[in-house]
């Protein structure tokens, strides 16, 4: 993908101080693209967008996209060209813990966004970013397509899910004039990367780990989920928007996941982490009693990103996990937390 688009353009995006976020926030700054982020505080302590001290170098705004007013009073003083929905409360487990917090944040707080994108004039291109979680998982051994039911099971998912449904319904009922914004909704895989430092995610629990000399503990090694590099979904936001921004026949709903062969148990993301770690890391299977549900298999079916935006993975997962290796011990010995980040964008774009 050609980043050229993205310089001089003004970027609204909320979410921006996560992993995930400080991830996209980097390469539109190296794009040379104006950025503005929306969200709440760094949600982990480390955090990668205070590793990289990003807020210095984009416009950095703490809010709650729960705060409908707030919300729109700053997208309307932005006058943004682009709108990118990433904020959400992301954790199954926690979703459990707090559900109505779970759907205030994802259900709610897309509703806020949209009703904001609604009143700036300024928007060409708006994406929600939702999840692989957002279909009714059957269990089966082909990958969902965009056309599948949407059904969620736990409160996360099933948000998110709600959040498709909102997105499809103001599409259709707010922006459906020529002049309106281009909507679409994005459905990536299971992302990693370096700089994570979340709970209950595979690669933070497999760094805490090693770094303490422990062995790694997983949950469900025989779960299949689509693991990709963090940068492949996040080209894939990037290219939807742009796509649509130029051509409103893009809009619609599209998955963004790995190629079959990266789509690997648990077990076997531990032990090509252990692999190419070294330093005799190792993990073992703790069953957890009165474990909250989790699905078994989980893959995308990516047909459609491919034929009709052009976007394919490019990091396997070997080399996604070669690359998180590589920025974590990078970092460990004394490389800032930027420049690995920045030096990782710029060789997955060149």
């Amino acid at each position: 993908m050609d980043l050229s688009f993205y310089k001089g353009k003004k970027v609204f995006f909320t979410g921006h101080t996560g992993f995930k976020g400080t991830w996209l926030s980097r390469i539109l700054i190296l794009a040379g693209a104006d950025v503005i982020g929306y969200s709440l505080e760094a949600p982990t302590e480390p955090s990668l967008f205070e590793q990289t001290k990003t807020a210095e170098q984009m416009k950095s705004i703490i809010g709650d996209i729960r705060d409908g007013e707030k919300l729109k009073k700053t997208v309307c003083e932005a006058k943004p060209d682009i709108v990118l929905h990433l904020a959400a409360q992301p954790i199954v487990r926690t979703s459990y813990k707090d559900p109505v917090g779970t759907y205030e944040s994802n259900v709610m707080g897309t509703v806020n966004l949209l009703e904001a994108v609604r009143a700036c004039p300024s928007v060409k291109s708006f994406v929600n970013v939702t999840t692989d979680k957002v279909y009714l998982n059957k269990e089966w051994a082909w990958g969902y397509r965009e056309n599948e039911e949407l059904c969620g099971f736990d409160p996360y998912s099933n948000s998110k899910s709600c959040s498709e449904l909102v997105t499809y319904s103001y599409r259709n009922s707010f922006f459906a004039d020529k002049d309106a914004p281009a909507i679409s909704t994005a459905r990536g895989g299971n992302v990693i990367g370096g700089g994570d430092y979340a709970t209950d995610r595979i690669i933070p629990d497999c760094i805490r780990a090693v770094e303490s000399g422990k062995e790694i503990i997983l949950r469900n090694p025989n779960s299949t989920r689509p693991y990709q590099h963090v940068l492949e979904c996040l080209r894939g936001y990037l290219t939807l928007a742009k796509a649509q921004c130029e051509d409103k026949r893009f809009v619609g709903s599209y998955n963004f996941g790995p190629d079959d062969e990266s789509c690997v148990t648990t077990g076997e993301l531990a032990t090509l982490f252990c692999e190419l770690w070294g330093d005799g890391a190792a993990w073992k299977n703790v069953s957890e009693a009165n474990a909250p549900h989790e699905a078994n298999f989980l893959k995308l079916d990516c047909s459609k990103s491919k034929t009709v935006l052009g976007w394919y993975p490019q990091w396997g997962i070997c080399d996604a996990m070669k690359k998180i290796v590589e920025w974590e011990k990078a970092v460990q010995h004394g490389t800032s937390a930027s420049e690995i980040t920045d030096k990782q964008i710029l060789n997955y774009f060149k």
